[in-house]
């Protein structure tokens, strides 16, 4: 079983950007997280990790209203850097996922 890279810092320009909450994008961070996690399991099926790519995708739509409440939204810089930390992710772990196709079920 793999670690995940401890120097990476996940979704760190959400973070510099002060249009983001930290809160937010603390919790876009735990969806992210999930999937490590199962990485880090040493599961290998591409059917099981799409799904829970699937499971964080939809939990991050679900947080576009938060987004909206504090005047900030999941837009271009926000979809870069997820679909960028997703894709990290998956080359770190070896996972023959395209990044698109890692976060097809967004509406962000």
């Amino acid at each position: 079983m793999k670690a995940f890279d401890k120097n990476y810092k996940l979704l760190d320009e959400m973070y510099q950007d002060e249009y983001f909450p930290d809160f937010l994008v603390d919790k876009v961070k735990e969806e992210i997280q999930k999937v490590i996690d199962l990485l880090e399991s040493g599961e290998a099926d591409t059917e099981a990790i799409q799904e829970k790519l699937d499971e964080m995708t939809c939990a991050i739509n679900d947080l576009q209203k938060e987004f909206d409440e504090n005047d900030s939204e999941i837009e271009t810089v926000a979809r870069d850097c997820i679909g960028v930390t997703v894709g990290y992710i998956l080359d770190w772990f070896n996972i023959p996922i395209d990044m698109e196709e890692a976060i097809r079920e967004r509406d962000w």
